[in-house]
């Protein structure tokens, strides 16, 4: 998070010690500050994010919660910073959400048991795109090329990780890593810095859509041994292609993924927690048509499909009461 983001992270913890109460909805019209983790502002977790928010804050006369999306970089933060109480919502990949509350890998040694779910939101398939003459049509044909694969922290780089450790490369083969921002990325594969771009992103992407349409270049098949080794032995990858027909591709390139997920903490207080469920799932018409990602969004998919954590008790509470869940 930079200098304004940490800024406005002691702003908040300022103005929620002056409360006494926090995360409590006041009746006496002070208002309760909820920030809301999402990713790199040119990616869609931000966009998402700041919808969600907007929706949540047309009820701000009534619930006394104002949401606040905040920028980070990505999944694995926002899982780590919503757990140690730093943000109050995080938007993360399933698999990140499971990992953390599950206690694995990197949180092996301290589960982040306190995370909860409050909805699912779109499918983030792995979308690899490769620049053209690299040689790069599956999985395997990424040894000993340029990747970029994603920022320390992100959802994205945790996934890569997990796919490289599948495809079983020697040390000769590993390939070159990359840490590059979004916005550089585009240039990068143009000018053959690097050989493939490695995301995970909802669909249609305008960032994918541009890489296609920029230099030549094509999207990578994965559905090799390696991708079907990582689903059977996870809980939260399932296959799901690439629709082509989005990118005016001639057929579907396949591909697996997660899901998008909106995560709190069981430490956050349910009215507040309620206050953002209810505001996003009465007025889903309106989130749909704030991301070409959110177009197929249903209430069932968002809280009965997987969720990698226990839905938190006021996100339960208001599913019950809106008769969405016994």
């Amino acid at each position: 998070m930079g200098r304004a983001g940490r800024l406005r992270t002691l702003l908040r913890s300022v103005a929620l010690a002056s409360i006494f109460v926090p995360f409590c909805v006041s009746t006496s019209g002070a208002e309760v500050f909820a920030s809301l983790g999402t990713g790199e502002t040119n990616g869609i977790y931000y966009p998402v994010g700041r919808s969600i928010c907007a929706l949540v804050n047309r009820a701000l006369h009534t619930t006394g919660v104002r949401c606040s999306p905040e920028s980070t970089p990505g999944s694995v933060y926002n899982a780590d910073a919503v757990q140690s109480g730093e943000l109050e919502f995080g938007i993360a990949q399933s698999d990140v959400v499971f990992a953390a509350y599950a206690g694995r890998g990197r949180w092996a040694e301290r589960p982040a048991s306190d995370l909860r779910s409050v909805f699912a939101l779109y499918p983030e398939l792995v979308t690899i795109i490769a620049r053209e003459g690299a040689g790069i049509h599956v999985a395997t044909d990424l040894a000993r090329k340029r990747v970029n694969v994603g920022g320390q922290g992100s959802g994205t780089r945790a996934t890569w990780d997990m796919l490289e450790t599948a495809l079983g490369f020697t040390p000769a083969e590993k390939v070159h890593p990359i840490e590059l921002s979004t916005d550089a990325t585009t240039q990068a594969l143009c000018a053959g810095s690097i050989d493939a771009n490695f995301l995970i992103v909802g669909h249609p992407s305008r960032l994918v859509r541009s890489q296609l349409a920029t230099c030549p270049t094509n999207l990578v098949a994965l559905n090799g041994a390696a991708v079907g080794k990582i689903i059977a032995s996870t809980v939260y990858y399932r296959r799901d292609p690439i629709p082509g027909d989005l990118y005016g591709l001639p057929a579907d390139v396949p591909s697996f993924g997660v899901v998008a997920t909106l995560m709190t903490s069981a430490k956050v207080d349910a009215k507040v927690v309620a206050a953002v469920a209810r505001a996003v799932i009465t007025q889903i018409a309106e989130l749909r048509k704030s991301h070409p990602a959110l177009e197929r969004l249903t209430a069932k998919e968002m809280i009965s499909g997987w969720l990698p954590a226990p839905l938190h008790p006021g996100a339960l509470q208001t599913y019950q009461e809106l008769e969405l869940l016994k």
